[in-house]
This record gives C-alpha cells, sequence and structure tokens, in this order.
C-alpha cells in the first residue's frame, strides 16, 4: 500500500479537505515528516500524542479527534450563525491535521520508549511542523495554524481558525489526568 493511502486509512479525515491540490499538500507533509523522523505511517497509531503526561492516548486518535471537533465546530457555525462568522474549513481541517504534524521530528523511539529527539529538545513542534508545512507549500493561513496552536502563539493575534483549533487541541490536553 501506498503511504499516502496509509495516512488516509489511518487519518480519514484527510478526505473531508475538498480542495485537492490543499489536501495534497497536507498529505506531502505528513509523508515528509514521517521520512525526516524516520516512522512508518502505522507507527502515528503507535506513537504518544504527549510525552507531558502519561496517557495511552495515540498520536493519531489525538490528531482525528481534534480534527473531528473542529468539523463540527464548522458545521454548527455554519448552521446557526448563517454566515455572520464564516469559517474556512478547508483551511480548519488542513490546520487541524498537521497542528502536530512536527512532533515526528520532536519524539524518538529509542530502546521501545518515547522521548524527546534531540531537535525536538531544541525545536519545539509548532516551528517544526510549520516548516515542514512550508516546505511542501501550504498557504500562510495553515502554517499560521501550526505555528500559533500551542502556547508560542499565546502572544499574537489568532486567525477565528487557529483561535477553534487552539481550543480543540486543549480540549484534548487538559482534562486528561496525568
Amino acid at each position: 500500500m501506498a503511504v499516502r493511502d496509509e495516512i488516509r486509512k489511518i487519518l480519514p479525515e484527510v478526505d473531508e479537505i475538498k480542495d485537492k491540490a490543499l489536501r495534497d499538500k497536507v498529505l506531502a507533509t505528513w509523508e515528509a515528516g514521517l521520512a525526516r523522523g524516520g516512522w512508518k505511517p502505522a507507527d502515528i497509531a503507535r506513537i504518544p500524542f504527549t510525552l507531558l503526561k502519561p496517557v495511552k492516548i495515540s498520536f493519531a486518535d489525538h490528531v482525528r479527534s481534534v480534527t473531528k471537533i473542529c468539523i463540527a465546530v464548522s458545521e454548527t457555525f455554519d448552521e446557526i450563525y448563517k454566515g455572520e462568522l464564516k469559517l474556512n474549513r478547508d483551511t480548519l481541517i488542513a490546520g487541524a491535521l498537521l497542528h502536530d504534524v512536527g512532533k515526528l521530528l520532536e519524539i524518538q523511539e529509542k530502546d521501545g520508549k518515547f522521548g524527546k529527539s534531540k531537535d525536538g529538545a531544541l525545536v519545539r513542534h509548532p516551528f517544526s511542523g510549520l516548516a515542514l508545512a512550508d516546505a511542501q507549500g501550504l498557504p500562510a493561513e495553515v502554517l499560521h495554524i501550526i505555528g500559533a496552536h500551542s502556547k508560542e502563539g499565546d502572544h499574537g493575534k489568532r486567525t477565528a481558525e487557529a483561535i477553534i483549533l487552539h481550543l480543540a487541541d486543549f480540549m484534548n490536553f487538559d482534562p486528561l489526568e496525568g
């Protein structure tokens, strides 16, 4: 099975992106992150989504949950606000799928244990993820979401899509015991 097909199987929300060119760039970013980090697509379902709390939630499950919340928010806003607060759904989904892609460079597996990589100790995943996505030609609106999704974005202005992604991400982190 081709790498992109494996990624789509693990992260089926990729197919929610209507713009084929954007969808292809999202997949290319995942491919690049996997290759550079020395991972296989199946590892996305094994890697823990965080090293900060002892939880058994995989990287794939975290990305999928955050993405599904973003999709639900977009649909709710369209239904209730009738265009008064219009989100770019494709941009939001692309940002949600890629917000943590830099963890493929930040995390390593050594002797069967996951920990910070040497590079990850110096460059946090919002920055490495932004660099991976930029190299694949993702638009600035998606790069903004990736770069602003964590504490690094707390001191700047976030777009509506970046605010939603940020909150969805922390909804999937803060309530977890650790």
